[in-house]
């Protein structure tokens, strides 16, 4: 009897509605205790930010993702569960520095990021090439060829161009500086309308 009233207790608690301060209140206990027990392996957030929705994504190590919403990020987390942990929370604190920091690139009061990289998404010459990519300056551009030879292999234009459409840290690695040999765009992992936004604001600076 007892057993069956414990349960008809549970379900009316389960059924009670939460009110949102109650719910983020215990989400960010749950945040803090999670992180003080080293449980969680990826921290993700969401920021707002003139090329839409950003979804940013850091390990113990750094930053490991950001993605575009046309990316679909519940995808996105889906992938990083499956390549780094399931071990996945919402915790915006842990990427106060890299909101922070691309506020800051969007208002025009930055143009080198200071952040600590995890670039364990990537392998062999697409690491070897997003690794290069910052050295291409806030408002300059290069050409996929321009790359290949930086990179010392001036017969790998086309993976030059697979290594910046799947460049895992758009933005804060700047794929988006790597155009044509004609100067035309290219590809860009968060479209062209975002390529010629980060762009023209970069040429405006």
């Amino acid at each position: 009897m007892n057993d069956i009233r414990d349960d008809d207790d549970m379900t009316a608690l389960l059924l009670t509605p939460v009110d949102a301060d109650t719910l983020s209140r215990l989400h960010r206990r749950l945040e803090q205790e999670a992180q003080q027990s080293n449980l969680v392996d990826v921290a993700y957030t969401t920021i707002d930010s003139p090329v839409g929705k950003l979804l940013l994504a850091a390990t113990p190590k750094g930053l490991v993702r950001v993605a575009y919403a046309s990316e679909d990020h519940d995808r996105v987390l889906e992938s990083l569960g499956q390549k780094l942990s399931p071990r996945i929370l919402r915790a915006p604190k842990r990427l106060d520095d890299v909101a922070r920091e691309i506020d800051e690139y969007f208002a025009k009061h930055r143009q080198v990021f200071d952040l600590t990289l995890d670039l364990s998404l990537s392998r062999g010459f697409r690491r070897l090439v997003q690794t290069h990519l910052p050295e291409i300056e806030y408002g300059q551009t290069r050409s996929y060829r321009d790359m290949a030879e930086l990179v010392g292999n001036p017969m790998a234009v086309r993976a030059v161009g697979t290594a910046c459409a799947t460049n895992p840290l758009p933005i804060v690695v700047p794929c988006h500086r790597v155009l044509r040999t004609d100067g035309t765009l290219g590809g860009y992992i968060g479209g062209l309308e975002a390529k010629t936004a980060l762009l023209d604001l970069e040429a405006a600076a």
